[in-house]
């Protein structure tokens, strides 16, 4: 049997692992809440350990707590602010909805660590706790930890993927392919522009991103149990974001109502629509460069992705698109925890949301898929496929919707004709206009260059 020691709270004695930095309620959250063994992020632990250390600095500053107390727990904040101590944070993200376990979680290792470092008695409630509940500390620490992630992790990341589909888009300019709508042959179009639309989609997740931050910069803090601010400083919400703006970079203000922020997480759905939207945008890049790469033989062939690893373990030979695959299931589990994440959202009953931790873990669990999905597509696929030019130049050549630029000068019904014509007898599309449009070779070389087509207007010959 582990060694145990003794710890109390307010329903009584509980044993706890001897050499655990956590207290009695920890306890009990670990033994009433055996459920998935997902711990909360290390991102939100942070994030709750730095509304803790700004809190000491705070009630420091208005003379609640005294200044030995307030410096033990800064620097046992910092602490785990940088990473330390990560297993003393065992709380299943299933556990009381408000997130109450893991607050006290952090208040008790932060109480043990500071109170055996200076030799004073600091307690998790009276102490590492005071003026906050966990009915405001939960709902800043998705807030905190969001905006962290999507300013050091997502929005870099999904930068990387933006410039390195600009700077292949540029490499690819001379490049002419058949264009393709319901799947179907479709007017001619470069590389580069079929690039330029996945760029400018990231570009608007970007900006909605960025939109969505002026929201996750307002703060539950300061709103204690019910949204009033009880047995909170009237300076204090606005101190503790002001701190929080020093220690991360990012701009935070109190809410104008902690009434909504104590009791919605519109702002986590808002966000987490955004992640989904991001989510969209990858699957259909992803599933782009699948058809483009499908064959090599039987598919359209259009490019060579790298062959990472082998396809097939009876196949021989076989190469497959693994990183358009893996980030096409990363889309669809961010997917999921959108719906989780909404679902959860619509859980605010009266003054109090209470499914805080699952929004928290889902939350930040798609910021992360898709930073990394996001890295992984640009460094793997984007920057290091290779255009199968021979098989391009083919499919136009064969393509008889470049007929379409005949419309103006000879009408649709017979550009109809004409290319129903090539379809039936497989030729290349200029020699069946040759013999049936009543223009000359040397006019239809202009009229059906695909390079002069990708630049749209209508055409002229000779």
């Amino acid at each position: 049997m582990a060694k145990t020691r003794t710890e109390s709270d307010s329903l009584g004695p509980v044993e706890v692992p001897e050499q655990a930095l956590w207290g009695a309620q920890t306890q009990r959250a670990v033994d009433n809440f055996p459920i998935s063994g997902w711990v909360m992020p290390a991102p939100f632990i942070r994030a709750v350990a730095l509304i803790k250390l700004c809190a000491a600095e705070v009630n420091q500053e208005l003379g609640l707590l005294d200044e030995a107390k307030a410096n033990a727990i800064v620097d046992a904040a910092k602490e785990v602010v940088d990473g330390a101590y990560a297993d003393q944070f065992p709380i299943d993200v299933f556990q009381t909805g408000s997130g109450t376990s893991t607050n006290m979680n952090v208040n008790e290792v932060l109480a043990r660590l500071a109170s055996d470092r200076s030799g004073l008695k600091i307690h998790p409630n009276d102490d590492v706790n005071l003026g906050q509940s966990s009915n405001d500390v939960i709902p800043t620490a998705i807030h905190v930890s969001a905006a962290l992630q999507l300013m050091h992790q997502l929005r870099p990341a999904l930068l990387h993927l933006r410039t390195t589909i600009e700077e292949k888009a540029q490499q690819l300019s001379s490049q002419v392919k058949t264009g393709r709508t319901h799947l179907m042959d479709a007017m001619p179009v470069r590389m580069d522009q079929e690039l330029e639309g996945w760029a400018h989609q990231l570009q608007k997740n970007e900006l909605r991103m960025r939109d969505c931050m002026k929201r996750l910069s307002l703060l539950a803090q300061g709103g204690t149990a019910v949204g009033t601010g009880i047995n909170a400083h009237p300076q204090f919400a606005p101190l503790i974001a002001q701190r929080l703006s020093e220690w991360t970079g990012i701009q935070f203000q109190p809410n104008t109502s902690f009434f909504e922020s104590l009791s919605s997480q519109d702002t986590a759905v808002e966000l987490s629509g955004q992640l989904r939207t991001l989510a969209v945008t990858l699957m259909k890049i992803a599933n782009d460069l699948r058809w483009m790469n499908s064959g090599p033989i039987a598919g359209l062939g259009e490019i060579t992705l790298p062959a990472l690893q082998p396809g097939s373990s009876i196949m021989p030979g076989k190469v497959n698109p693994v990183v358009p695959e893996a980030v096409a299931m990363v889309a669809a589990q961010v997917m999921g925890a959108d719906q989780t994440i909404s679902i959860a959202g619509a859980s605010g009953n009266f003054q109090l949301n209470v499914m805080l931790p699952v929004i928290a873990y889902n939350l930040l669990q798609s910021i992360h898929l898709l930073s990394q999905a996001s890295q992984v597509l640009a460094d793997k696929v984007i920057r290091e496929f290779t255009v199968n030019t021979d098989q391009l130049q083919a499919s136009l050549r064969r393509n008889p919707i470049l007929v379409t630029a005949l419309n103006p000068i000879i009408g649709y019904e017979k550009a109809a004709k004409i290319a129903k014509a090539a379809y039936q007898s497989g030729r290349d599309i200029i020699d069946v206009a040759e013999e049936m449009s009543g223009l000359s070779r040397e006019d239809l070389e202009v009229l059906l260059d695909p390079m002069q087509l990708t630049h749209g207007g209508i055409q002229s010959g000779g």
